[in-house]
């Protein structure tokens, strides 16, 4: 769908894989900041991220909340509360897939399987070869997944893609890496590690997310997806058309209100609004980075980590 052959698209990267954007490409200490969402009760999504993903509330009002692992860590979730939106349908739509939540080692992933179980909850299971990942969905049925990475040194790519697959988690292994050790909530050092979306077109996805914001390809050829990073991430972003038959979610659907791409400096968000001018897309800039709007109106907010 997106060779790789195409000379004025490779680069060589000293990761010996991925296509570089023909534009601006974004730098390598890139990583992801806080998702906000849109949910029906305030009261009970805090109930469930506390109780069900072990995230502690550092700041709280009528209708919204900000949620953070425990130690020092930023918040990663902030709810926003809009009375008598619609829960996410089975067949998903245009927008959030799921954000993932990358938790420091395999050892805290066994913890919250364990956990899970504990509290009687299905979950989806999956083992990608690149990360090993935990599927659910909170109250408003807003995609979540938890996981946590393989070594880089066991990343394996074929033919400049990165090799990534959805095959059964070995469940028993993972909780054995636990040791035994209980759940006392997500831990110190979790971070946003990727997003994932829904999207109409992996064509006009690339030209928003790669050419004109400056993302890698990293994976291209997974069946009605596209996966893509900076520093060489197995992905910080993928998209897939899965519910392109889906309308976008609304303001009156619980979904993604906006999603952050944390670059190092301020120079490198003057940097991204280039790219994103010279692409014809409309940006709003304000006091915390400029803010667009993907194709299927999903907004993401690219500021400086400075």
């Amino acid at each position: 769908m997106f060779p790789a052959t195409h000379d004025c698209m490779i680069d060589e990267m000293i990761h010996g894989y991925g296509v570089r954007p023909s534009r601006y490409r974004l730098p390598e200490a890139t990583h992801l900041g806080r998702v906000t969402l849109q949910v029906a009760n305030l009261e009970r999504s805090v109930e469930w991220y506390q109780t069900v993903l072990g995230l502690r509330v550092l700041e709280r009002s009528a209708a919204a909340a900000s949620l953070a692992p425990h130690g020092d860590s930023p918040p990663l979730v902030d709810l926003h509360e809009k009375h008598g939106v619609r829960a996410v349908p089975r067949r998903g739509l245009l927008g959030l897939y799921h954000y993932a939540l990358l938790v420091p080692d395999r050892a805290a992933l066994g913890r919250f399987i364990s956990h899970l179980a504990a509290l009687g909850m299905q979950a989806g299971m999956s083992d990608h070869l690149v990360s090993e990942a935990v599927y659910l969905s909170d109250p408003d049925g807003l995609g979540i997944e938890i996981y946590a990475d393989r070594p880089r040194t066991s990343w394996r790519h074929i033919d400049r893609q990165l090799t990534m697959a959805t095959n059964p988690l070995d469940v028993r292994s993972v909780v054995a890496e636990a040791g035994g050790m209980p759940w006392t909530g997500m831990p110190a050092g979790t971070v946003v590690g990727h997003m994932h979306l829904y999207v109409g077109d992996i064509e006009r996805s690339a030209a928003f997310y790669h050419d004109a914001i400056g993302f890698d390809k990293i994976v291209w050829n997974y069946p009605g997806a596209l996966f893509m990073s900076a520093g060489g991430y197995h992905h910080h972003l993928g998209t897939n058309t899965w519910a392109a038959q889906s309308p976008p979610a609304s303001a009156d659907d619980a979904l993604l209100l906006e999603w952050e791409i944390v670059v190092p400096l301020a120079s490198d968000v003057v940097a991204v609004q280039a790219s994103l001018d010279a692409a014809h897309v409309v940006v709003a800039p304000n006091a915390r980075g400029i803010v667009v709007r993907d194709p299927w109106g999903t907004a993401v907010r690219i500021r400086s980590g400075a």
